[in-house]
């Protein structure tokens, strides 16, 4: 398993969970859950989880977790794979 370091900014109380895309130096993630008691963090850490086919417990939030930018580390098999993931996925919107 190789280690990733991805940057975050994270859009809770949107209308709907989804990876808008590049955003400043990483990527853009909407989540409907509100940002109390860790639901928005939770929602994406499931949300990152189901969209690069990893689980759970492979993603840790290492930095920003009171904030909408985060730092994760991401435990993979494939980095290449993850970041062509992170970066196809609605891009453009932002």
């Amino acid at each position: 398993m190789e280690e990733t370091i991805l940057k975050v900014y994270l859009q809770p109380k949107s209308s709907k969970n989804e990876i808008v895309g590049p955003f400043r130096d990483g990527i853009k993630v909407k989540v409907t859950a509100p940002p109390v008691e860790e639901k928005a963090n939770k929602a994406l850490v499931w949300l990152l989880a189901k969209e690069f086919e990893i689980s759970p417990s492979c993603i840790e939030i290492i930095g920003g977790y009171h904030s909408r930018e985060k730092r994760l580390r991401i435990l993979t098999s494939n980095p290449l794979t993850l970041k062509r993931k992170s970066f196809s996925v609605n891009s453009g919107s932002g």
